[in-house]
């Protein structure tokens, strides 16, 4: 084989090379670009469970709220039931 044929079957060679590392280049930006839709998922999914959970801290004082309510809901009921009881026993 002559020099230019070296030559040409090197430049071959290197258009190969080349064409396959751009090709494996956008393999992997591809797996980045799917790597970085997949983290933007899961800050998103935090950012979530953040807003949602950011008022927990709240949940024994609200019980203990609840608590009181209920007990003067009790004595409504039992003064109006009184009330209505004797209303119904005065005719």
């Amino acid at each position: 084989m002559s020099s230019t044929g070296y030559w040409w079957l090197a430049l071959g060679l290197g258009l190969v090379v080349a064409v396959v590392a751009v090709l494996l280049l956008h393999v992997f930006l591809m797996q980045v670009w799917r790597v970085e839709r997949a983290a933007d998922r899961v800050w998103m999914a935090g950012k979530q469970l953040a807003a949602n959970t950011s008022t927990t801290w709240m949940l024994e004082a609200t019980a203990d709220e609840l608590g009181k309510l209920i007990d003067e809901a009790g004595r409504h009921e039992q003064l109006l039931g009184a009330g209505s009881a004797s209303t119904r026993s005065a005719p």
